[in-house]
């Protein structure tokens, strides 16, 4: 509808005068930022920003250093999950869900980021109804130091592996991830010129964000420092150099909150950093399981899916996911996990088990979800009529034998030396004759009882014997969670198949069955011997004895020959 006359010349005067503080809609913002250090704001600023408009700002700065982006002024459209008008930091140039540092609005400023790389974006966006004076942010290049607030990351000395510079300070303050729990540094490589009480060039830890907090160790030469566990969500790393005399310097990986973890209980379960949701890009992340003496761990797969395999190499060249036997990444190989996988179940051969996450700089996943449980080691061996089981002392050491038993508590286990042993009949101890796989076998429950106070505990293994071919087996079948881990594997024993701590002759059962029908077969052909001779010798003498021989003489040549 058209307008025309004083009046409708009136009305636009008044709807001009009305707009004319109001923000503009779609201007042009954002770019690349390559200078060391600069400033950038939301369009505007200090007046409101314009609506619905989007900017990017993309801070490269040289290689070899990373970004410190801190804000002086912040003043969003607030909504409690950011929905309307916000602002991301992404560490790297990708907008990929793994590199997003935090996702902000209302009034309270983000905190100070540091870059994994030297590359950082920024993503301010503003939807069509109320406007904010927005933000002022500064960034830096920080070769040396700075806020590290990622779930885990990687720190070296300047110029590393390079001598480091004279005359350097830097500190490297570690935390602020929001996950609340301690922070573990490691370092890989270490070289910084020794001294006397580190007086010169040292590397110094304090359990918090400052200088001020307790110091938990000051450290130089050329021998690695201890892996360093602090009390509190925050790590500051302060590396010094004096005038002269340098070193290659140091390497460190931290990790914190949902990125490491030590498990000491006998099942647990775990999962990657915001499982179900999509992990952070550039993480190490470790999980350690170290069980008591003569356990083995066994790492059940609930749940996987991470980037997938090389289309060059066809290998797990991106995300992945591996384990290695033993505490530490030098251990051997269990394996190595990419994409979609749905891994069978691993057992370490030792007491202890690592497993490592790795991520790049792009394309995140859901991760995945882990159940373990330490497998008991033990020998399960049966004759034609019993069962077998022998259990190392040191594997169960807190436990009393009569938690170890077989069918019922009855038929408990007894201590012979240094083993749990269970010798038992197969007419006893709920012991059952079943028919699988059209094989007749003798089945029974193992039951290991780790029970304390009100909590139930009770692990099952089904132990089966084969009698015409003497073979048995065990399997685990209540651990972690049995409605989830149907498929259960058998488990043989590492120690019977890499003959570990039981001798020989304790793990080698006695047939008995076996034994007495041979028995039983030799002293019947002795009898019979005995008997042919004697019809033999008295033969002559006696005619009714000629007659019986001659009759039943064939037959009984006839069954000695088949026999023999």
């Amino acid at each position: 509808m058209g307008c025309a006359g004083a009046g409708c010349l009136a009305a636009l005067a008044v709807l001009c005068g009305a707009l004319g503080d109001a923000p503009s809609r779609g201007i042009k913002c954002g770019g690349v930022l390559s200078a060391p250090s600069g400033n950038f704001s939301s369009p505007n600023f200090p007046g409101l920003y314009p609506y619905e408009t989007e900017c990017t700002w993309l801070i490269v700065v040289a290689e070899g250093s990373s970004v410190l982006l801190s804000f002086s002024h912040f003043e969003l459209e607030y909504h409690a999950a950011c929905a309307y008008d916000y602002l991301q930091v992404y560490n790297g140039a990708a907008r990929d869900r793994g590199n997003l540092l935090g996702t902000f609005c209302g009034h309270s400023p983000p905190p100070p980021f540091s870059s994994a790389w030297h590359v950082m974006a920024v993503v301010f966006r503003s939807d069509r109804h109320v406007a904010k004076r927005g933000f002022a942010a500064a960034y830096r290049k920080d070769a040396c130091g700075g806020q590290l607030t990622g779930l885990s990351g990687e720190i070296t000395s300047p110029r590393y592996p390079e001598s480091y510079p004279n005359d350097a300070e830097c500190r490297w303050s570690i935390g602020g991830t929001g996950s609340g729990g301690p922070l573990t540094l490691v370092f890989a490589d270490f070289q910084v010129e020794g001294g006397q009480g580190c007086g010169f060039d040292y590397v110094a830890l304090f359990d918090g964000p400052t200088a001020a907090a307790p110091r938990l160790g000051r450290y130089c030469g050329s021998a690695r420092p201890p892996r360093t566990v602090s009390s509190t969500p925050y790590l500051l790393v302060l590396f010094k150099s004096d005038f002269n005399i340098g070193g290659r310097g140091f390497k460190a990986h931290f990790y914190s909150g949902e990125c490491q973890e030590v498990f000491t209980t006998v099942k647990g379960n775990f999962s990657s950093p915001r499982y179900p949701n999509f992990y952070p890009n550039n993480l190490k992340c470790q999980w350690s399981i170290q069980l008591p003496a003569g356990y083995r761990v066994k790492v059940f797969f609930l749940d996987m899916e991470l980037e997938g395999r090389s289309s060059l190499t066809g290998g797990c060249d991106y995300d992945h996911l591996a384990a290695f036997d033993g505490g530490a990444e030098n251990g051997s190989l269990l394996g190595r996990w990419c994409g979609r996988e749905n891994p069978s179940p691993v057992t370490s051969r030792s007491n202890q088990l690592l497993l490592v996450l790795h991520t790049d700089r792009n394309t995140a996943k859901r991760g995945f979800s882990i159940a373990y449980v330490g497998v008991v080691p033990m020998n399960v061996s049966c004759t034609r009529t019993d069962f077998h089981i022998q259990i190392p002392v040191q594997s169960l050491a807190h436990l009393e034998r009569n938690r170890i038993y077989l069918g019922t508590p009855s038929c408990a286990a007894q201590v012979v030396g240094r083993n749990f042993k269970i010798h038992t009949r197969f007419d006893t101890c709920g012991t059952e004759s079943q028919k699988r796989n059209n094989t007749s076998v003798i089945v029974s429950t193992l039951y290991i009882d780790f029970s304390a106070a009100d909590r139930e505990d009770v692990h099952q293994y089904e132990v089966q014997c084969e009698p015409k071919r003497k073979e048995a087996s065990v399997t685990l079948i209540a651990g972690p969670d049995p409605s989830r881990l149907s498929q259960a594997e058998n488990l043989v024993d590492a120690q019977q198949r890499e003959g570990g701590a039981t001798d020989a002759h304790q793990t080698k059962s006695q047939d008995t069955s076996d034994i007495v029908f041979i028995s039983i077969c030799i002293l019947a052909g002795l009898l019979m011997v005995i008997a042919v001779v004697g019809l033999v010798l008295l033969t002559p003498r006696c005619p009714p004895l000629r007659a019986l021989y001659q009759h039943h003489s064939r037959s009984l040549k006839l069954w000695a020959r088949r026999f023999w």
